[in-house]
């Protein structure tokens, strides 16, 4: 990623755990993190280190106007390991695109991160090193597919130079088609015979074995 990622602020993670916290002692299973971003912001990528988390759920709050929207989920039970209980992607790194997500990050004020991790194997889980990118005037321009910048503009007119004129051509086969018309109604439906003259047959034009 070329553009260098925003300023934000990371705050420390909270537990959601059913029951007393203080008596109930089994490790809670989901984490909320929420990151607050300084100004608004187009997102194109986040980024981050995993640590035993094995489901992430991504929740945006954007600005309409001066005032906050509503909370939108743009992705939902992101595999980050592929089985909970072993070790495999517990501390890769990923990246969440904006192509990915099912809501535009734009205009975003605070990214809602919930890690989930159903296995009791592991002591403890989250997620580190976020970073949180802008979206760029060039990652716009990628995400235009190529052959789009090749089709024709609507309001452009087509090059016919070379080619008969269309209403010659409509004029042509439309005598073609009429005369066709007037050669099969000439036709006649019934077949002469050879030797038929007007429904009778000359003797003398039969011939004796």
């Amino acid at each position: 990623m070329s553009a260098e990622s925003v300023s934000c602020t990371v705050k420390s993670p909270v537990a959601l755990q059913i029951g007393d916290a203080v008596s109930d002692s089994s490790r809670p299973g989901v984490y909320i993190t929420d990151i607050t971003l300084a100004e608004p912001v187009n997102i194109q990528e986040i980024s981050f280190k995993n640590f035993y988390t094995a489901y992430l759920t991504v929740r945006l709050q954007r600005r309409h106007g001066s005032t906050a929207s509503k909370w939108v989920t743009c992705l939902k039970n992101y595999c980050l390991m592929g089985n909970p209980h072993a070790e495999a992607g517990s501390h890769d790194y990923f990246s969440i695109y904006r192509q990915q997500m099912s809501t535009e990050p734009d205009n975003v004020t605070t990214v809602r991160l919930i890690l989930r991790q159903p296995s009791s194997e592991w002591l403890s889980f989250s997620i580190e090193e976020i970073n949180i990118y802008p979206c760029t005037k060039e990652d716009s321009e990628r995400n235009v597919p190529a052959w789009l910048s090749t089709l024709t503009p609507v309001d452009e007119p087509l090059d016919l130079k070379g080619l008969p004129d269309p209403e010659t051509v409509s004029s042509s086969i439309q005598q073609m088609w009429a005369l066709t018309e007037i050669m099969q109604a000439s036709q006649t439906a019934a077949s002469i015979g050879r030797f038929d003259v007007e429904g009778a047959y000359d003797v003398k034009l039969l011939s004796y074995t």
